[in-house]
C-alpha cells in the first residue's frame, strides 16, 4: 500500500454536507477512521419513489459519497485529488421508513487506484440494503 494520511474528521465531513447533495440527503457522518466512512440518513418523503420504497438512487448516491469522502482518509502523498472510474451496486432489499446506516471500506489502496466497498443497512436490523464498489483513480500534479 501507498504511504497514506488522514486528511479529515467526522466534523469535517459533517461541515461539507451543508447545503451539497449529502446534507439535503440528510447524510450525517458517525464516524471516520484511516480507511473507513460510517454514515447515516432517516426515510424521509423526499427521498421515496412513487412506489413508497426508499428510492435506489438516494442509496447509490449515500455510499458513493461516504467512499468518495474515504479516500481522504487514505490520501497518497503527493496525490492532487481522485474521480471516480467505475461504480457498482447491487441492491437486496429497501426501507418504507426508519434510517440507513452505511458503512464504507477501503478494499484496495495503491498509489494510483483505490477500491471501496460499502454496505448500506436498515438501522434497525443490519440487515442489508445494498452492497456497493468503486475503483477511484488517485491523481497527481502534472510535471
Amino acid at each position: 500500500m501507498a504511504a497514506t494520511s488522514n486528511h479529515t474528521s467526522v466534523e469535517k465531513l459533517n461541515q461539507a454536507n451543508v447545503g451539497k447533495l449529502p446534507g439535503h440527503l440528510g447524510l450525517e457522518i458517525t464516524e471516520v477512521a484511516d480507511g473507513k466512512v460510517v454514515g447515516r440518513f432517516k426515510v424521509r418523503d423526499e427521498l421515496v419513489a412513487h412506489t413508497g420504497f426508499l428510492l435506489a438512487g438516494a442509496v447509490l448516491s449515500v455510499a458513493d459519497i461516504l467512499c468518495a469522502y474515504g479516500v481522504s482518509t487514505a490520501w497518497p502523498e503527493g496525490a492532487s485529488g481522485f474521480t471516480t472510474a467505475e461504480v457498482k451496486c447491487n441492491f437486496v432489499g429497501t426501507l418504507r421508513e426508519g434510517e440507513a446506516v452505511c458503512i464504507a471500506s477501503l478494499l484496495h489502496g495503491g498509489r494510483t487506484t483505490q477500491v471501496w466497498d460499502a454496505r448500506v443497512e436498515d438501522a434497525a436490523t443490519g440487515k442489508l440494503m445494498a452492497a456497493f464498489r468503486c475503483t477511484q483513480v488517485i491523481l497527481y500534479p502534472r510535471g
